[in-house]
């Protein structure tokens, strides 16, 4: 089996690199070429266009940072949807608007071309060592087929139903992340400003109620003050902007979303859109003049 692999930033170089540690023939393409040139000395494959990776692929992954750019390689001008084969499988694994996935989708039924959405979460650290959650839409009897190659990148897969919805899965994924780590930081200022020592408190809760994934990964980063991105503040910002659109296609109100998008946005605004979400916390230093930095 070869695979297509398009987009090699911070969590699709890793995605790959496990892939190709399985012992599949993967053929890359990213605008960094940097990036595709670390996956050649791994053992892939380097092409010089994503037309050109596609054209490989009994497999095509995406992994690419928006809606827009997944129109682009897919539909556009240059799109691969002019070099991938009849029966051939795309399985974009950006996290995106559904109705665009449903959009690319119908576009590559049209020529023969079966599409899953598989968007994940886990950030950096489980995409390097392939345990990260992929949920998936699309046609079950195509899931079936590349379950198998999804497990290689994570580890934990499931069918969520028709196409578009892997990523309205992930859209509800991305709001329980922000809402939590808003959560965190606002009780840890509190902890903090009476007087406590958060890593105290994080110790005398993490077991309780309110303990999570969310917690336990982010919150010794907030304390630590390493704002490394594993998941950037401007591609959750992204992630929440999909959210509320695809909320207000539906109608629903999503109002504590929006709270946060505004936090997001005005970090954004300060010039640490490109900081890891964790910096969520430095909203309640500006606001409150406390550090919960050790």
């Amino acid at each position: 089996m070869k695979i297509g692999f398009i987009g090699l930033g911070i969590m699709g170089k890793p995605m790959c690199k496990n892939l190709i540690r399985k012992g599949l023939a993967c053929h890359v393409y990213d605008i960094n070429d940097n990036a595709a040139m670390e996956l050649e000395r791994e053992g892939a494959v380097r092409e010089n266009s994503a037309q050109a990776a596609a054209s490989h692929g009994d497999i095509v992954i995406l992994m690419l940072p928006n809606s827009p750019q997944v129109k682009q390689v897919v539909l556009g001008e240059a799109g691969i949807i002019n070099s991938m084969r009849p029966g051939s499988i795309l399985i974009d694994m950006s996290s995106i608007a559904p109705g665009v996935s449903q959009e690319v989708g119908r576009a590559l039924e049209a020529k023969g071309i079966e599409m899953l959405d598989a968007p994940v979460s886990g950030g950096e650290p489980k995409a390097i060592d392939g345990t990260l959650s992929i949920m998936v839409g699309g046609k079950k009897e195509i899931f079936e087929q590349v379950k198998e190659l999804l497990l290689f990148m994570g580890s934990s897969v499931v069918y969520c139903g028709a196409l578009g919805a892997g990523n309205t899965t992930k859209l509800a994924n991305q709001i329980i992340v922000a809402l939590n780590i808003a959560a965190c930081s606002e009780a840890f200022t509190l902890a903090k400003a009476a007087g406590l020592d958060p890593e105290l408190v994080f110790q005398a809760i993490r077991g309780g109620l309110a303990g999570s994934t969310v917690m336990e990964s982010k919150l010794p980063m907030m304390l630590a003050g390493n704002d490394k991105p594993g998941f950037k503040i401007g591609l959750h910002i992204k992630d929440l902007n999909n959210a509320l659109e695809t909320a207000h296609e539906v109608g629903v109100g999503l109002p504590l979303t929006a709270q946060v998008m505004e936090m997001l946005q005005l970090l954004k605004a300060d010039g640490l859109g490109d900081k890891d979400h964790s910096a969520l916390a430095y909203y309640y230093q500006k606001l409150s003049g406390v550090s919960i930095t050790r």
